[in-house]
């Protein structure tokens, strides 16, 4: 016990002002630059101690060992039992020391030294911690009381504010390269937040709050725009694409750096914050407004064309639908409303000049191009063939394929744009269809001497096939245009096609006055004459394409029986003998039976001609009233357009019928067609004298 004096004495700590029993250790410090004495158990002090001590020795020896023994103090903070050995006194007292010691490490204040050193250590939520625990022990001291200013205080922060924002600023990049930086900075911010929170809840007196509230969080936004606006800004990490305006790539940097960006975002960086926070909308609407701003002053200023289709195409397209491509993007997406990267007024006055500028463009294509196929019309030079047909390809490739093209690049901004575009340009193509027919009849008229003038005229037919396929295929019911276009085509058609029949009608028309003339005796004969001439004509409108040659063939067909018929009713011969009207019947119905074997093979696909002749053949052969009459009526059922002043001129080969008779087959087709309105266009055309 003796050996001990020495220690109480001359310990600093020095224990004091404590009798019976001890106070409890695990109290928190109140001041944490107060002596950690304060806070170790106070038990009777050693002086006197040692003289009771001596007292009892010098009375009874064995107490003075059981008081020794009593006063030793126990690690856990309370005086030892008596009884209790020494030796654990000793041990006691030690642990005593141990904690106190930690205790007065753990309650004394942080220095400047240890918040710079964690700081140089990137241990930026530890520095936080203590820079807040420096920012309390400071708050309601006097200036004389203290160790540290509130401006050392500022510089520290300052200084951590700066690492901390600089390491958020390049939130991006360190994510993937150096995520435990992030997340200390993040960690940083969040306790900074939360002593904002705790010291405004608290409402704590106005000296306690001279640091609060920080506001880290706006300091956050802020930074977060800045990293925003920077990486917009910074096009040197994406490749420079050939052909490609100065305007048109940094469009691009901009998409495909928000993309890239934003799926980083919500990937990595949104699950670092708590959600208070809005990460991915914060980062979201900043790059949207960034680009959006972009893009408005874009539009505001001086775009080619190339330009304006470009910021079209992301405001309508690419923006709002490349950006979904990526599922957990689009997902986070869906729950914001970023809206149009142009206001709407703007964007209609973009759409408008768009519009504009690709209507003049297609005008001046067409222009050019019947500038051209006019200029190929005087060439001495026949039409280039493509599959045995003559074509212009000017026309069938370059009108058609430039308005097309500039339909789907519209369709490709948006549908609404494709649309309008569509009705403009087809204004387009009617207008240029209506030049081209003016163009097109002043060649027929003056270029029949052209060596080639045939040939010019098929390919200028097969041109329509190309116009009408595209008309009916791409232009809207309801425009108007459509219909325009297709009776421009149809005229073209019609009036060259017949331009290119008038040599064969022509050459047939004295063929066929030699049945009449010859009192259709050897009518076999006139008959393979006009097969034959017709046949050395087909073959040159075999270079026509299948709709228009088949369209020809029928015309010839037609004009052919209608000929044939128009013989019929010249009221040159006149037969009384029934004999005679067999023969007759005989030799129309052979010559009948050759000329539709003839058109059939040639591909004529006019069926309904094939019955006439052969009817009027059986008029002929028949004798009695009776039977002409219902022979009369089937002929009007198939052919309606039949009237009394043709069926009399027929008949005027059937010398042997009374007037009465005569009159009696009439009077029954007029009471049998009155009524019936044509279906098929037939005797309506040939006139009787």
């Amino acid at each position: 016990m003796m050996k001990m004096l020495p220690f109480f004495q001359s310990d600093p700590i020095g224990i004091r002002n404590g009798t019976a029993g001890c106070n409890d250790v695990n109290g928190q410090l109140e001041n944490p630059l107060a002596s950690v004495a304060e806070h170790i158990p106070s038990c009777t002090s050693g002086d006197e101690i040692w003289s009771k001590d001596q007292e009892k020795m010098s009375e009874r020896p064995e107490a003075a060992c059981r008081t020794s023994r009593a006063s030793s103090i126990t690690s856990n903070g309370s005086c030892a039992s008596a009884g209790e050995s020494p030796e654990k006194g000793k041990k006691g007292i030690k642990g005593i020391l141990t904690t106190a010691l930690k205790k007065m490490r753990k309650a004394r204040p942080p220095s400047v030294k240890q918040v710079m050193d964690l700081i140089e250590k990137q241990k930026l939520c530890d520095a936080v911690q203590h820079l807040i625990a420096l920012e309390k022990n400071v708050s309601g001291k006097s200036e004389e009381a203290l160790t540290i200013t509130q401006q050392d205080i500022e510089s520290i922060c300052d200084v951590l504010k700066h690492k901390v924002f600089s390491v958020l600023k390049n939130s991006v990049l360190l994510v993937r390269t150096n995520p435990e930086l992030l997340q200390q900075a993040v960690d940083a911010l969040k306790e900074q937040e939360k002593e904002d929170h705790n010291c405004t809840s608290e409402n704590l007196p106005e000296q306690n709050m001279q640091f609060r509230p920080r506001k880290w969080k706006d300091l956050w936004m802020a930074t977060v725009k800045e990293s925003v606006d920077t990486r917009m800004k910074d096009t040197s990490h994406t490749p420079r694409t050939e052909n490609l305006s100065a305007v048109g790539q940094k469009l691009l940097h901009m998409g495909k750096t928000m993309k890239e960006d934003l799926m980083v975002v919500a990937q990595y960086i949104k699950h670092l914050y708590p959600p208070e926070f809005d990460v991915f909308r914060t980062y979201a609407e900043l790059y949207h407004h960034h680009f959006a701003s972009l893009a408005k002053k874009a539009a505001e200023s001086q775009l080619d064309d190339k330009d304006v289709y470009l910021l079209l195409s992301w405001v309508h397209n690419i923006y709002p639908k490349d950006m979904r491509k990526d599922r957990v993007l689009a997902e986070e997406l869906e729950k914001l409303e970023l809206g149009s990267l142009l206001p709407l007024n703007l964007s209609k006055e973009l759409e408008k000049k768009y519009l504009e500028s690709e209507e003049a463009t297609i005008k001046n294509v067409l222009s050019k191009c019947l500038e051209k196929e006019i200029q190929r019309w005087k060439e001495d030079k026949e039409p280039e063939k493509l599959n045995g047909h003559f074509q212009s390809e000017l026309l069938a490739i370059i009108v058609i394929q430039s308005i097309y093209n500039s339909q789907m690049r519209a369709r490709d901004i948006n549908i609404v744009l494709g649309e309008e575009l569509s009705c403009r340009l087809s204004t387009e193509l009617a207008a240029f269809l209506r030049s081209y027919k003016d163009a097109f009849e002043d060649f027929k008229e003056k270029g029949k001497k052209h060596r080639h003038y045939r040939p010019v005229l098929i390919a200028n037919i097969n041109n329509c096939c190309n116009f009408r396929d595209y008309t009916e295929k791409n232009i809207a019911e309801k425009d108007d245009n459509k219909e325009r276009i297709l009776s421009t085509l149809r005229d073209i058609e019609i009036s060259s096609e017949d331009v290119l029949l008038q040599q064969l009608f022509a050459q047939l028309k004295p063929i066929y006055k030699k049945f009449t003339e010859n009192k259709w005796e050897c009518s076999n004969e006139i008959m393979n004459e006009i097969i034959k001439t017709t046949s050395n004509h087909i073959s040159e409108l075999r270079t026509l394409k299948d709709p228009f040659y088949h369209s020809v063939i029928e015309k010839i067909h037609i004009r052919l029986v209608k000929d044939y018929i128009v013989r019929l009713l010249k009221k040159k011969v006149s037969m009384k003998s029934p004999a005679q009207q067999q023969n007759l019947a005989q030799s129309i119905s052979k010559n009948a039976a050759d000329l539709e074997a003839f058109c059939t093979s040639n591909g004529s696909k006019a069926t309904w001609l094939n019955s006439v002749l052969p009817k009027l053949a059986e008029i002929i052969r028949l004798q009695d009233t009776g039977a002409i009459k219902i022979e009369v009526a089937t002929l009007a059922t198939a052919y309606p357009d039949i009237r009394k002043r043709h069926l009399e001129a027929f008949l005027h080969i059937k010398a042997n019928l009374s007037r009465g008779e005569l009159k009696s087959i009439l009077g029954y087709l007029a009471d049998g067609t009155a009524s019936t309105p044509p279906s098929t266009l037939l005797f309506s055309s040939i006139n009787v004298s």
